[in-house]
């Protein structure tokens, strides 16, 4: 059986796990990391976990083949504090995204210290082409931006898919599965500049998908670090029309089944471009 190799990277580790210059001349490519992180996912709404409701092939066969964490804890449970950990292996008040910046809205001053030394910078400095494509939710402002703290690239949400860049709406305002009379107003952003105001919702996992695919065939030749954020299944929840009503679990279930073959279509890209044991 052809096994993907999986390892889990943490960021005081990078300095041993990516091979210095001296290897790089010898011709020892680095590996490739890819992370997938979802949105409000639930332990148990994966196939492999046990759902009744929801098909995950892909996601199965990659917790068949690969190393399954079934015991662990989060650095924080919302969006902005859990992604900073995520990115700087730091615990998130230790980094200023805790308090009053627990969660970050479009409204929000500040948001990831410039200071910060993430996994995409780390990598970077090693020579890698890096990628932040979908949620980041670390800040809008200069210093905080993806391009700003490491990726050579970005396409997707500055912030959650429920929030509303309107500047009529108080700093701060919770955010609500309730859509705006006159709908979600989120934009779609790329490497800082805004590309599509609202975003079309029910095209964004199939976009990232495709970026990050592309991604992939165009730094075949060199090292990368992918970092694949989904939006969903973060409410307000949606799906392709061709993932719509295919579940047994409703917008949620459908959600989730696009999202696993999100994963499908990208461990395909890197078999197709021969990098599958890197």
């Amino acid at each position: 059986m052809n096994r993907l190799p999986f390892s889990l990277l943490v960021l005081g580790a990078l300095g041993t796990c990516c091979p210095g210059p001296e290897a790089r001349a010898a011709g020892a490519l680095p590996p490739n990391v890819i992370v997938i992180y979802a949105d409000d996912l639930g332990y148990g709404d994966l196939g492999c976990q046990g759902s009744p409701t929801i098909r995950t092939p892909h996601l199965d066969r990659l917790a068949a083949e690969g190393r399954r964490f079934t015991d662990f804890y989060s650095a924080a449970e919302v969006c902005t504090p859990s992604r900073a950990a995520l990115l700087t292996g730091r615990y998130p008040v230790r980094s200023g995204m805790a308090g009053a910046r627990r969660v970050l809205f479009p409204g929000s001053a500040g948001g990831l210290p410039p200071a910060e030394v993430t996994i995409a910078e780390a990598l970077k400095a090693r020579g890698y082409a890096t990628a932040q494509l979908g949620k980041w939710h670390l800040g809008i402002h200069a210093g905080s931006r993806p391009n700003d703290q490491g990726f050579d690239y970005s396409f997707g949400l500055p912030y959650s898919n429920d929030m509303d860049a309107r500047p009529d709406l108080p700093r701060g305002s919770a955010a609500s599965p309730t859509p705006p009379a006159d709908g979600w107003n989120v934009p779609l952003l790329r490497n800082g500049e805004v590309v599509e105001k609202p975003a079309d919702q029910t095209t964004l996992t199939a976009r990232y998908t495709a970026e990050a695919v592309r991604f992939i065939r165009e730094n075949r030749a060199r090292p990368f670090f992918l970092y694949l954020a989904h939006t969903f299944p973060h409410v307000p929840l949606f799906a392709s029309p061709a993932f719509k009503g295919r579940s047994r679990a409703g917008i949620y279930g459908d959600a989730v089944e696009e999202l696993d073959a999100s994963v499908g279509e990208v461990v395909a890209a890197l078999r197709t471009s021969g990098l599958a044991e890197r």
